[in-house]
């Protein structure tokens, strides 16, 4: 199970009002219906009928009956946390396709007015906490499966939920000017979460980022 270890505004407004955020995406999608929110979100169903949803790297699955959202490994029921995220992009999905154009958190709507706390626990976070730079960037992003992108020194794309995609960039520093990353967002995100849920997605992926990166590092020592 995704589990956060840094508490950002976007977040703790997000926990705030978890049972109703999860109690109108449910409603929403009994009325859409199962085959609909399929089509919508770009999501796969099993020989049941049920959702199958990917999520940085986990498997959940979701009941057409009850739109409850459960791990597909031992089929518990997902944290109240995992479920507003997963059934608010189900909600919200409306087939566009990914741009494959990359936009900053100050182009998303509202993003203007908090960029700068997003910055700080995201691209800010992964220059400060990770250890052996450019290299170790490289290893914990393919550790995580992340596609290869043509920008600043290095960069990957990672697919968060079926088609919503985010995008870590790292510049390399030197004597004179230090590394800097920052997370971007596919064009098309917008059309699958708000602002809030993405700024949380951005620093969950900076977490796995992190944790991956501690990986490589054990496992060269």
């Amino acid at each position: 199970m995704l589990r956060s270890t840094e508490s950002t505004p976007h977040m703790r407004e997000w926990l705030d009002r978890l049972a109703p955020v999860v109690q109108a995406a449910q409603a929403t999608l009994r009325a859409r219906g199962a085959e609909v929110v399929a089509h919508l979100s770009g999501c796969a169903r099993d020989a049941d009928g049920n959702l199958q949803v990917a999520f940085l790297g986990r498997e959940y699955t979701i009941a057409p009956g009850d739109f409850c959202v459960r791990s597909a490994v031992d089929h518990r029921e997902a944290s109240s946390f995992i479920s507003s995220l997963i059934l608010t992009y189900l909600a919200n999905a409306d087939g566009t396709p990914p741009a494959g154009i990359w936009i900053s958190f100050r182009e998303l709507p509202d993003g203007i007015f908090y960029v700068q706390a997003f910055q700080s626990y995201t691209g800010g976070r992964l220059v400060r906490e990770l250890s052996g730079g450019l290299t170790t960037f490289h290893r914990a992003a393919q550790r995580l499966g992340g596609q290869v992108l043509a920008l600043g020194s290095a960069a990957y794309a990672f697919e968060v939920l079926p088609r919503v995609w985010l995008a870590v960039v790292y510049w390399e520093g030197d004597d004179e000017c230090p590394s800097q990353a920052q997370v971007l967002f596919d064009r098309s995100a917008i059309h699958y979460l708000p602002t809030d849920g993405l700024a949380i997605l951005g620093s969950q992926l900076v977490s796995l980022l992190l944790k991956a990166a501690a990986q490589e590092i054990n496992a060269l020592s």
